[in-house]
């Protein structure tokens, strides 16, 4: 199970990406307000932060950026989530630090997909891991 930080103005696209990361056994806490999105990151310790890029106050682009300056959040994997794809906005997103991008309205298979990979990237090493 992973804790999985999204950060969601829309109340149904919370719904649905809580809805579908806790089918899949993981613990999610959503943020509709970007200003709070960092410290509630902090306090939560995520193993993964899924966030929109359009969002009010602070946006997904400066939000990710401050993650990656975070030193307790900046190996945290992020996966972005935009309605409003255009030439160049997945160089952006990459840039400013996520790993992933999703465009909306999601494939919900896709969505699963890329969250499995991410956190499958982030699995322990060293004392922690399983040895077969």
């Amino acid at each position: 199970m992973a804790k999985i930080l999204i950060v969601e103005d829309n109340a149904l696209n919370i719904k649905l990406f809580c809805d579908l990361l806790a089918a899949h056994g993981h613990e999610p806490e959503a943020v509709t307000d970007s200003r709070l999105a960092l410290e509630a990151a902090q306090n939560f310790s995520p193993d993964l932060v899924i966030t929109d890029i359009q969002l009010p106050h602070v946006s997904g682009l400066e939000l990710i950026r401050l993650i990656r300056a975070d030193e307790k959040l900046k190996e945290v994997p992020i996966m972005a989530v935009t309605a409003y794809a255009s030439v160049g906005d997945e160089e952006r997103i990459r840039g400013a630090g996520a790993e992933s991008y999703v465009t909306k309205p999601i494939s919900v298979a896709r969505f699963v997909q890329e969250v499995d990979s991410l956190l499958a990237r982030k699995e322990p090493v060293g004392e922690h891991a399983l040895h077969p």
